[in-house]
């Protein structure tokens, strides 16, 4: 009875230990980032100071240089109304077209399917060229509309692909059964299938979000005017000025964009996981 217990002891602590470890290791950027924030400069570029705690008194001056010296709201604001365009038109798009091919049976489905992800695939490098052209000829240089223009082309082909998976998982019987009803096909889709598929609707909001924030290829070749920077151009064009890093304020920054990001992410986990992985299992 002894050894048993002296088992489960020691299964618990192992678990507990792993479980300890990995939070530790994801934790430990946003600690970084936060002391970092905080930090005088004289504490963190003197190599003698251990680099895990406060050497010297917390100071606010590196904050006072991120949204006082920089623009970094009105980046905020920016990158927040491209977000929100672009999850208005991918949603607008991937979630018709998703259904469309869900319910396309044969193999021109499954075709269509695989082809509309392939697009997803290609290097935003190889476009480069010819979507400068067409911002050019629409005359959006130096506009938040040519991002908003520019990002659906690589958030739409995954997040269709993505849904045509959650549709299928939807059974066609319950369709039919509101189409009996009196509803019809768009009603059906609309009051049946979409309020099921909320799961995959939030995943694609959480991961056209996310790409939006984190996108610098384009946003920094389209975008010439400080004004018009989102968060992932302005804050390394203005807080990195040759080989002089403003670390302080840099990472006050990342963490201020990426705690909204990992709170929306911790809150909606399970549906998260759950629209990633619809139709790996029976």
């Amino acid at each position: 009875m002894t050894m048993t217990r002296w088992k489960r002891w020691g299964a618990r602590s192992g678990h507990f230990g792993l479980l300890a470890a990995f939070v530790a290791f994801c934790a430990f950027p946003f600690y970084w980032m936060l002391i970092t924030t905080f930090k005088g400069t004289l504490d963190l570029i003197n190599t003698a100071n251990n680099p895990f705690i406060f050497n010297s008194p917390p100071t606010l001056d590196n904050l006072r240089v991120l949204f006082f010296d920089t623009q970094y709201v009105r980046w905020m604001l920016n990158t927040l109304e491209v977000g929100v365009a672009v999850v208005l038109i991918t949603l607008l798009l991937a979630v018709p077209a998703g259904y469309s091919l869900a319910r396309l049976s044969g193999r021109w489905g499954r075709h269509l399917a695989i082809g509309i992800f392939l697009t997803y695939l290609i290097p935003p490098t190889i476009l480069f060229i010819p979507f400068s052209r067409i911002i050019g000829s629409l005359g959006l240089q130096d506009s938040l509309w040519s991002l908003v223009l520019v990002y659906p082309s690589f958030t739409v082909p995954f997040c269709t692909w993505l849904m045509m998976g959650f549709f299928k998982a939807v059974p066609r019987d319950i369709e039919e059964a509101a189409m009996m009803d009196g509803l019809s096909r768009f009603g059906a889709f609309l009051k049946v299938v979409v309020p099921l598929s909320s799961a995959g609707i939030l995943t694609v909001v959480i991961f056209t979000l996310t790409l939006v924030m984190q996108e610098f290829v384009y946003a920094l070749t389209f975008i010439t005017s400080s004004s018009q920077y989102t968060v992932s151009v302005g804050v390394p064009t203005f807080l990195v000025r040759g080989d002089v890093y403003f670390w302080g304020s840099l990472m006050g920054a990342c963490l201020i964009v990426s705690v909204p990001i990992a709170v929306l992410y911790n809150l909606f986990v399970d549906r998260f996981v759950a629209g990633f992985t619809v139709g790996a299992v029976k």
